[in-house]
């Protein structure tokens, strides 16, 4: 798959004045962490979930986006919050181990190819402190008509699951997207110590109501 489509760059500027972001932040997984824990949110978008955890007290917080337009609105909206711009994605303008903390809420959805999943999830590993905390949210696979049309549609205008994978489908407005197995996520956070997982409903981006998956995990601790 190609990397214009793993970023899509173009569709998420046209898109950030008009789309609202609803995975929740489920602040129970947050109580042990300190409030001055350094922490990354990788696909920030405008700034919503960075905003939420300002206001419950943590205050060493990052958002990084690879829209620029995303990033002028969360500045826009959150002047005193740290933005920053990715020019080469996934790569972090930030050393290794600098973080306590990295979520993705709803990246990997954005992200339809495995290999570049997995080149992002390689990245927030590095930059991640050994027993710091990684926080997912994103979409699982739908069983309703209209998605499995959506999988089935986009497979054969592409050369079948082989081509893409089962899944991998385009929004009306033309996001390419993809939505994911239970099995995925184990494969793709290998390196990672599950903690806690949690099904949870959320509207899509364009109102939607789907089903979602919420994994904390930890990068293993230096021995």
């Amino acid at each position: 798959m190609s990397d214009h489509l793993d970023t899509q760059i173009p569709y998420w500027d046209a898109a950030s004045a008009t789309k609202t972001f609803t995975h929740p932040l489920h602040l129970p997984w947050l109580e042990g962490i300190s409030r001055q824990a350094a922490m990354l949110d990788y696909g920030c978008g405008y700034g919503r979930t960075m905003d939420e955890l300002q206001q419950h007290g943590f205050r060493d917080l990052t958002g990084a986006d690879i829209s620029p337009a995303m990033i002028e609105r969360a500045q826009h909206l959150h002047p005193a919050l740290h933005f920053t711009t990715l020019d080469t994605p996934p790569s972090l303008p930030s050393p290794d181990a600098a973080f306590d903390v990295v979520l993705l809420f709803a990246v990997l959805t954005c992200v339809p190819g495995d290999e570049a999943q997995h080149r992002l999830i390689a990245e927030l590993h590095r930059v991640l402190k050994p027993g710091g905390v990684l926080y997912v949210s994103d979409l699982l696979l739908q069983n309703d008509e209209r998605n499995r049309s959506r999988y089935e549609h986009y497979a054969t205008l592409n050369g079948g699951y082989g081509a893409v994978g089962y899944g991998v489908f385009q929004t009306g407005d033309g996001a390419v997207c993809r939505h994911h197995s239970r099995e995925w996520f184990t494969t793709l956070l290998l390196d990672f110590e599950g903690i806690s997982t949690r099904t949870v409903t959320v509207s899509t981006m364009n109102g939607h109501e789907s089903t979602g998956i919420q994994i904390l995990a930890r990068k293993a601790a230096v021995t």
